[in-house]
C-alpha cells in the first residue's frame, strides 16, 4: 500500500468549516483513523495523523489568502508544517508563482499531493526537514505551529533568520509556546472546532507578521 493509498483509505473528502471552497482528504468521525488508538498507530509505525485534519491556524490562513489573493500574487510560497496542505493550496488558488509545502511525516506529503490534485492546483512536496534550508520564498506560512516546546526550540530560530529574507506568517489559535514577543498581529478569525481536537468549539486565531 503506498502513502497515497494509505490516506485515501483512512479520510474521507470533506470541506473546513472556514474554508469551504477547499476540498480535503480528511479524518472524520466514520473514517477508522480518527477511532485509532496511540497504540495502533505504534503497532503500524505510524506517526499521530496530525495530516488528516484541518487544524484552526491553517484554516485562518488559507481564509486570509483566498480573501486577499494579493498578498500571495505571483510570489513563492511555503507552507511550513503544512499539515493537510489547506495553506498551500489557498495560497496555489490566490494565484502564487509557486507553492511548495514541507512535512517531515511522508504520510502528510502524499496527504498535500492528494488534497492538491483534488482542488486542481499544484504544489510541490519537498521531503525531509526544511528547517535550515537558506531562503528561496517571498512568503512563508506558519500555522499552529507552536504547540510542542521541542517543536516550537526547533523551528523558531529558522523562522526568525527568515524573517529577515522574506515575511513569515504565523497563524496560532493560543497554543502555549507561541512567543511573546517578536510577532506583530496582521488579522484574526474566529475558527469553528471539535471537542475530539480541541478543548473548546470556537479558537480565535491570531495571524501575525514575525518580526526578525
Amino acid at each position: 500500500m503506498t502513502p497515497e493509498d494509505f490516506v485515501a483509505a483512512h479520510t474521507t473528502v470533506a470541506r473546513a468549516s472556514l474554508v469551504p471552497e477547499i476540498a480535503l482528504h480528511l479524518a472524520t468521525e466514520i473514517t477508522p483513523i480518527w477511532q485509532a488508538t496511540e497504540d495502533w498507530l505504534r503497532e503500524k509505525n505510524i506517526e499521530p495523523p496530525f495530516w488528516a485534519f484541518a487544524w484552526p491556524g491553517g484554516q485562518a490562513t488559507a481564509r486570509i489568502l483566498l480573501d486577499e489573493p494579493a498578498r500571495v500574487r505571483g510570489k513563492r510560497v511555503l507552507d511550513f508544517a503544512a499539515g493537510c496542505g489547506i495553506a498551500a493550496i489557498a495560497a496555489a488558488m490566490a494565484g502564487a508563482a509557486r507553492v511548495e509545502a514541507a512535512e517531515i511525516d511522508p504520510l502528510a506529503l502524499a496527504a498535500i499531493r492528494l488534497n492538491a490534485a483534488l482542488n486542481g492546483v499544484a504544489v510541490q512536496t519537498p521531503e525531509g526537514d526544511i528547517v535550515g534550508a537558506a531562503c528561496r520564498w517571498d512568503v512563508i506560512l506558519a500555522g499552529d505551529v507552536c504547540y510542542e516546546a521541542p517543536m516550537t526550540a526547533h523551528i523558531l530560530p529558522w523562522l526568525r533568520a527568515m524573517a529577515s529574507e522574506c515575511e513569515v506568517w504565523v497563524a496560532d489559535p493560543g497554543r502555549a509556546y507561541l512567543p511573546g514577543h517578536g510577532l506583530e498581529p496582521m488579522a484574526r478569525h474566529a475558527v469553528p472546532t471539535s471537542l475530539e481536537l480541541e478543548d473548546r468549539t470556537l479558537r480565535e486565531v491570531t495571524i501575525f507578521r514575525m518580526l526578525p
